[in-house]
C-alpha cells in the first residue's frame, strides 16, 4: 500500500503545474488539470482517500463544488456510498428544494460564502466523510462539518488531495490528505 500511495503522490505532483492568470492577477494559481486528465489517477485516487475512512464506515460522501463534484463521487464509488453535493451560494443563484446552508470563513481569497445542501440528502445518523482537493484555509469544510453536525449527522473526517491549512483545522476536521504544497512543483522563480 505505501509503495502505491508514493507512486500515485509522485504521478499527482508530475502533472500538477502553476499558471499565471494574466496582468489582473496578484498571484499564481494551480492548475489540477492533469489529475482529471491523467486515467491512473482517476482509477486510483479515490479508493486512496477513502482508504483512511474505511474503517470508519461512512454512508455518505459530501464534497463542496467546484472539484469536489468530480473527486467527491470517485471517493464515494469506492466506499460503496453515495454522494450529496453541497452547493455554493454566490450572488443570486438560487439552489432548487429546501437547502440547508452554512456561512463560511474567509477563504484563501478572503471571501465569504455560503454552502448547502439538500437537507433530505444528509440525515440523522448519517456518518459524513468531506471531501475537497485543495484544503487552504479549511473555511469550506469547517462550514460543512458544523452543517453535518446541525443535520444530526457525524461526521467521520475529512480527505483531500493538498491539504496547506493550519494544523489546528486539520485536527478539528481529522483531516487526511495525499500533498502538501510542500510535495508540488516550486513556483516558477519569476514569482518568487
Amino acid at each position: 500500500m505505501v509503495l502505491v500511495h508514493r507512486h500515485l503522490t509522485t504521478r499527482l505532483a508530475e502533472t500538477f503545474r502553476w499558471i499565471d492568470p494574466g496582468p489582473e492577477s496578484t498571484h499564481l494559481v494551480s492548475d489540477t488539470s492533469g489529475w482529471w486528465r491523467d486515467p491512473e489517477i482517476l482509477a486510483r485516487i479515490g479508493p486512496e482517500l477513502a482508504e483512511p475512512f474505511r474503517a470508519k464506515r461512512p454512508t455518505v460522501v459530501v464534497a463542496p463544488e467546484v472539484t469536489g463534484f468530480l473527486l467527491g463521487p470517485l471517493v464515494a464509488v469506492a466506499l460503496g456510498v453515495g454522494f450529496v453535493p453541497a452547493y455554493k451560494n454566490v450572488g443570486d443563484r438560487r439552489i432548487a428544494d429546501r437547502t440547508v446552508w452554512a456561512a463560511t470563513g474567509p477563504d484563501y481569497r478572503q471571501r465569504r460564502l455560503a454552502l448547502g445542501f439538500r437537507e433530505r440528502h444528509v440525515r440523522a445518523g448519517d456518518r459524513v466523510l468531506l471531501v475537497d482537493d485543495w484544503v487552504d484555509t479549511g473555511a469550506q469544510l469547517l462550514a460543512l462539518h458544523g452543517l453535518v453536525i446541525a443535520q444530526g449527522a457525524e461526521p467521520v473526517g475529512a480527505a483531500a488531495i493538498v491539504a496547506d491549512c493550519p494544523l489546528a483545522v486539520r485536527q478539528h476536521l481529522r483531516l487526511r490528505a495525499l500533498l502538501t504544497p510542500d510535495d508540488l512543483p516550486d513556483l516558477p522563480a519569476e514569482t518568487i
